[in-house]
C-alpha cells in the first residue's frame, strides 16, 4: 500500500503526523510512506492537496470531508479529543485497515 504524507515546510503538524505513520508502518510492512512537499498552489491543485498535512492512500486523501479545498493551508482533523492538527494513532490505524 503507498501512503504519501504531502505537506509544506511551514507547517509543524506534518511532523507529527510522520512520527504516527512512521509506527503503523513499523506494524504493517505492507505499507510504503512516501513525503511529498508541496510548495505552490499550482501543485496544491494538480495533487489535490487538502492542507498540510495530508495523507493519501494510492493517490486517494483517505481524510477528505464532502467540501474540502484545496489550498496551501494548515489542516485540522476532527479527533476524539477536538479537532487536531493530525490525525491520530486510531484513526490512521483505522482508514489504514479499511483501504
Amino acid at each position: 500500500m503507498d501512503v504519501t504524507l504531502l505537506y509544506f515546510e511551514g507547517c509543524p503538524n506534518w511532523k507529527i503526523a510522520d512520527e504516527r505513520l512512521r509506527l503503523v508502518a513499523v506494524e504493517r510492512p505492507d505499507i510504503t510512506v512516501r513525503h511529498q512537499v508541496v510548495d505552490t498552489p499550482e501543485q496544491a491543485d494538480r495533487v489535490g492537496f487538502l492542507g498540510s498535512p495530508s495523507i493519501q492512500v494510492d493517490g486517494v486523501d483517505v481524510f477528505a470531508a464532502p467540501g474540502s479545498q484545496v489550498g496551501l493551508m494548515c489542516r485540522l482533523y476532527p479527533t476524539p479529543d477536538g479537532y487536531q492538527g493530525a490525525p491520530t494513532l486510531d484513526q490512521l490505524r483505522t482508514v489504514l485497515a479499511d483501504a
